[in-house]
């Protein structure tokens, strides 16, 4: 895909990242939101992948580096746009941050009732790993 930019997200970006991931991010968080998105930016300003067509997102993908360990989300096409290479560009993108910032190893979060998520994670090298699980606790304010 020729016309497509890849390029971090800016403070600019954030309304029109969270309503692409509206349209096309399969579930939520509880950072969906302006200040959500826009401590992300400022905190680590290359995380947060964008993919644009003359200048719309059209896809995205959260590369979170702590220092230690690489992390995947959030990684999103726009219906309108999938099976043209975009998320594998992103993916690209992310891991070619990660080695430059000394990562050793990539987790991707991915939804157990996302097949096609499972499918293109599975295309793309990922494995599943069956022996760990997520535990969350939510942070009440």
């Amino acid at each position: 895909m020729s016309d497509l930019q890849i390029r971090a997200a800016t403070r600019a970006d954030v309304e029109a990242v969270l309503a692409f991931w509206k349209e096309s991010a399969e579930g939520t968080s509880v950072s969906d939101d302006v200040d959500g998105v826009t401590r992300l930016v400022e905190r680590d300003p290359g995380a947060l992948l964008l993919a644009l067509v003359d200048g719309v997102v059209v896809g995205s993908v959260i590369a979170g580096w702590d220092g230690w360990r690489a992390s995947l989300y959030r990684l999103a096409v726009l219906p309108s746009h999938r099976r043209r290479g975009i998320s594998s560009a992103l993916l690209r993108t992310a891991e070619e941050r990660f080695l430059a910032l000394g990562g050793r190893r990539v987790d991707a979060m991915v939804l157990e009732a996302n097949a096609t998520g499972r499918a293109l994670w599975e295309a793309a090298g990922y494995r599943r790993e069956d022996h760990w699980r997520r535990w969350v606790k939510p942070l009440a304010r």
